[in-house]
């Protein structure tokens, strides 16, 4: 199968080899074979695995993704970010730590802006009412 992980920038993994693929969906894990259906899904935080015909195992963390399958043999992840590692103890503690804490910090970045939306909004209707007080004007 050929497997091909790429981000908003590179293609990080270019392989046209792989001999079975694991990953990980909000649904839990799963694994590819050479003539695997179809498939499209969702990836979460995680570390993908694959063999290669050379026997070795490689791996990579992502940070989410759309994994697809066609033809049974075209495996293609788009992520926002990839790291290859030397193997999955090294990303589980190092990649996977600073992916979850920046997707808690963007959480919290757009609550704090919605936040901030939904106070405008209150704001300007508050002055739309007809009993309103006029703002006041700067000179």
């Amino acid at each position: 199968m050929r497997l091909v992980i790429s981000t908003p920038t590179a293609v990080v993994v270019d392989v046209p080899d792989a001999t079975a693929i694991r990953a990980e969906d909000d649904s839990g894990s799963f694994g590819i074979l050479e003539g695997h259906a179809n498939f499209l899904t969702v990836l979460s935080i995680s570390i993908l695995h694959w063999g290669q015909a050379d026997g070795i195992e490689r791996c990579c963390a992502m940070r989410h993704g759309v994994f697809s399958v066609t033809f049974g043999h075209d495996v293609r992840i788009a992520t926002r970010e990839a790291v290859m590692g030397t193997g999955p103890e090294q990303l589980e503690t190092a990649v996977l730590a600073r992916f979850r804490e920046a997707t808690r910090e963007e959480q919290t970045a757009r609550a704090e802006n919605l936040r901030l939306q939904i106070a405008a909004i209150r704001r300007l209707i508050g002055q739309l009412r007809p009993d309103a007080p006029l703002l006041p004007t700067w000179n």
